[in-house]
């Protein structure tokens, strides 16, 4: 099933995500998380996509698992930047063939020391979108930026991009990960403005550790608020109460979310099935109500 036909439903939608192993040696230990998670019954599992080499080889293989054997729709990242169009063009292939329809289409990180772009690369998400549309009837999601892409200086520019990134044939956006529900709010209006109607799932990551926020900080550049600073300082060296407040921060964030007409909600759970479970079940009636 299309994810952009279950999106349109009049009700609402949570979905998860993992990420492949580092190794081999961990896949059983991801697919015994995706299997947990399935039993919350998602609307989809998004599967990431890493930079070459270990994790990317397994993005096909998981989202098959969870598709064909869990019967939960599945999501597969593309990234761009770290492979040749040719190994994109090898991969969307393998994803028809697994029966996968659905796409996330990032440009993802450039590796380290690689010299990018260069003609044997696709430089944008857009060109992507443009490529996988070529090679068959996939729904194709990408990625959006309620605080604004670390990249672009101007917000305005960002949006003209995301304009130009939907317009080539992306059904569905998600975003970067947020944590005061009135910067997504400000987004929606602005895109709505610009003309951005597709579906857009807020993407929501519960941080249950100290460590967790550095990092979110690095990748995304996400500003936390106050409140959130207050959980951090006043439960951070306890990991048992940090968890806990994290899970409670972001079931409060979908709450609103879902008080305020939102519909869609993509939890960055990652490989914590229990980090799920917890949030399904604080929402265990609000998801019916």
């Amino acid at each position: 099933m299309k994810i952009i036909d279950r999106l349109n439903e009049d009700r609402i939608h949570i979905s998860f995500e993992i990420f492949p192993p580092k190794t081999d040696e961990g896949y059983d230990k991801v697919i015994a998380a995706a299997d947990e998670i399935a039993g919350l019954s998602p609307a989809f599992i998004s599967v990431t996509y890493g930079a070459g080499g270990g994790t990317s080889k397994n993005t096909a293989r998981i989202a098959a698992h969870i598709r064909h054997d869990l019967r939960v729709e599945s999501l597969a990242h593309l990234t761009c930047a770290s492979s040749t169009k040719e190994e994109v063009r090898r991969v969307i292939a393998d994803l028809k063939e697994l029966g996968i329809e659905n796409i996330l289409a990032l440009r993802g990180d450039i590796p380290e020391g690689m010299a990018f772009p260069d003609a044997d690369r696709f430089r944008y998400a857009y060109e992507l979108v443009t490529e996988i549309k070529k090679h068959g009837d996939f729904c194709i999601g990408a990625a959006c930026y309620p605080e604004g892409h670390v990249e672009n200086e101007h917000k305005a520019d960002d949006i003209r991009y995301l304009k130009q990134k939907v317009d080539c044939g992306v059904d569905f956006l998600t975003t970067q990960m947020f944590f005061d529900n009135d910067i997504h709010y400000n987004f929606l209006y602005r895109i709505r403005e610009a003309g951005i109607t597709v579906p857009v799932l807020p993407g929501i990551m519960p941080i249950t550790s100290a460590t967790q926020m550095k990092r979110s900080q690095e990748l995304s550049g996400t500003v936390f608020p106050r409140r959130f600073l207050s959980i951090l300082d006043r439960f951070g060296d306890s990991p048992a109460a940090m968890k806990q407040a994290g899970i409670a921060y972001a079931t409060d964030q979908i709450i609103d979310l879902l008080a305020n007409g939102v519909r869609n909600i993509h939890i960055y759970s990652m490989n914590k099935p229990e980090v799920a479970q917890a949030i399904m079940a604080n929402l265990s009636d609000i998801v019916r109500a």
